[in-house]
C-alpha cells in the first residue's frame, strides 16, 4: 500500500492499494462513521418513467460517503455508506458502495485514529514482502530469480547440455539434482522461507519427486507458467500462488501471537478470553496484547454489536496495549474463534 498524502490534524490519509493484502489491512482499518472519499462508478437511470424507455448507465463520479458497512469477500473490499458529498445530480443521503480492488485510490478520514490502526497502515505501507526464491524450469533448463519489494533479480540459469557461458552453469550430474543443489544453496545464502517452483506442463512435479529434504519441501509452493524465460518470472509474480505465499508469511506471525495466548491460558496465568473477561481486563488497564479474530469482527458488525468491540480496542489503545487482528482462515485463528473470537495477554494476573 502507498500512502499518497496525509493530514494527521484533519485525520485524513489518502492511500493506494496495490496487493490483496492491502485490502485485508484496509478492512480492519476502516470503521463505521469514517468518511471515505474517491472516484467510483455509480449506476445512473436515464430516460423517462416508462420502464421500457429507462436505461441504466455507469458513470464515474467523485463521492464522499459516511461508512456504514465493511465487507471483504471474493478479493473485493466493499465499503458501503450514505453519500455526504458529490455531484449535484446525486441525492445526499442515498446509499453507495465503493468496490476497492488492488489498484484503488481512496481517502479515509477519521475523528480519531487508534494507535493500532496507524500501525496497520504503516505496516501495509512498508510492504514487508518476504524474499521469494523463484525457480522456473523445463526438462533441461532452469531459471532462478529472487523477488524483491519491486520486481526481481535474476540469480542464475542452469542448462543441462551446454558449455559454460557468462554466468550460466553447466549441470555436471543429473539435471534435477543440480537444480535442487542450487535451490538449497540460495535458500541458505538468502535465508529464504518461501520458494516457488514453476514450469510449463509437468516438470515441476518431476523435480519435486527428487527432493528428499522435508524442510525444503515445506517451503515450496508449485505454480504453472508458459515458458522458461524472464517473461515467465513476471507471469509467476502475478499468480495467486504468490499471494498465498505472502499471506502465509503474515499468518506465521499471527500463529506465534495466538500460541503465546494459549500458553498463558494453559498456565492459568496472565490471560483472558471471551468478551466479558477481556472487557473487564481492558477496564482494569491490564491488557498487554489484545487478539481479535476477523471472523468475530464480521460477526459483531452483522449483529450491530461492533461498538462493544470497538470500545475494548480503544481502551487497550489508550492504555498503550497492542491490538492484533487475527485471520480466521488458519488453524490458530480458528483456535481464537473457539475461545469466543477475542482474547488478551495480560500485564498481570487478574482474579475474577
Amino acid at each position: 500500500m502507498r500512502i499518497l498524502s496525509k493530514d494527521p490534524k484533519k485525520g485524513e490519509y489518502k492511500v493506494k492499494t496495490e496487493t490483496l493484502d492491502d485490502l485485508w489491512y484496509l478492512s480492519h482499518i476502516a470503521d463505521p462513521g469514517d468518511l471515505i472519499r474517491g472516484s467510483t462508478v455509480r449506476k445512473i437511470k436515464m430516460g423517462g418513467e416508462d420502464e421500457r424507455k429507462t436505461r441504466i448507465s455507469k458513470k464515474k463520479v467523485f463521492l464522499e460517503i459516511e461508512l456504514e458497512k465493511i465487507e471483504f469477500k471474493d478479493d473485493i473490499l466493499r465499503l458501503s455508506g450514505i453519500i455526504k458529498d458529490g455531484p449535484e445530480d446525486l441525492p445526499r443521503g442515498a446509499h453507495h458502495t465503493f468496490n476497492i480492488d488492488e489498484n484503488s485510490i481512496i481517502t479515509i478520514k477519521k475523528e480519531r485514529w487508534l494507535k493500532y490502526q496507524l500501525e496497520k497502515l504503516k505496516e501495509a505501507a512498508a510492504a514487508k514482502q518476504p524474499d521469494i526464491l523463484i525457480c522456473i524450469l523445463d526438462r533441461e533448463e532452469a531459471l532462478f530469480a529472487l523477488s524483491r519489494k519491486k520486481g526481481y533479480d535474476v540469480l542464475n540459469r542452469l542448462k543441462g547440455d551446454v558449455q559454460k557461458k557468462d554466468d550460466n552453469v553447466v549441470a555436471k550430474g543429473g539435471f534435477y539434482e543440480e537444480t535442487i543443489k542450487l535451490i538449497e544453496e540460495y535458500v541458505k545464502r538468502y535465508r529464504i522461507e518461501n520458494v516457488i517452483i514453476a514450469s510449463p506442463a509437468f516438470w515441476k512435479e518431476e523435480l519435486m519427486k527428487h527432493i528428499e529434504d522435508t524442510n525444503l519441501k515445506n517451503k515450496i509452493t508449485e505454480a504453472s507458467c508458459s515458458s522458461v524465460d524472464e517473461g515467465a518470472i513476471n507471469e509467476v509474480l502475478k499468480r495467486n500462488e504468490v499471494r498465498e505465499v505472502l499471506k502465509k508469511d503474515r499468518i506465521s506471525k499471527e500463529v506465534k501471537i495466538v500460541e503465546q495466548l494459549m500458553q498463558e491460558i494453559a498456565k492459568d496465568e496472565k490471560a483472558a478470553y471471551g468478551i466479558k473477561e477481556v472487557e473487564q481486563a481492558a477496564n482494569s488497564g491490564a491488557v498487554k496484547m489484545l487478539l481479535i479474530s476477523d471472523g468475530y469482527i464480521s460477526e459483531m458488525r452483522e449483529k450491530e454489536k461492533y461498538s462493544q468491540v470497538d470500545n475494548v480496542m480503544k481502551l487497550v489503545d489508550d492504555m498503550k496495549g497492542e491490538v492484533h487482528i487475527i485471520s480466521s482462515e488458519h488453524d490458530s485463528g480458528k483456535k481464537l474463534d473457539g475461545l469466543g473470537g477475542i482474547g488478551a495477554i495480560l500485564r498481570y494476573k487478574l482474579e475474577y
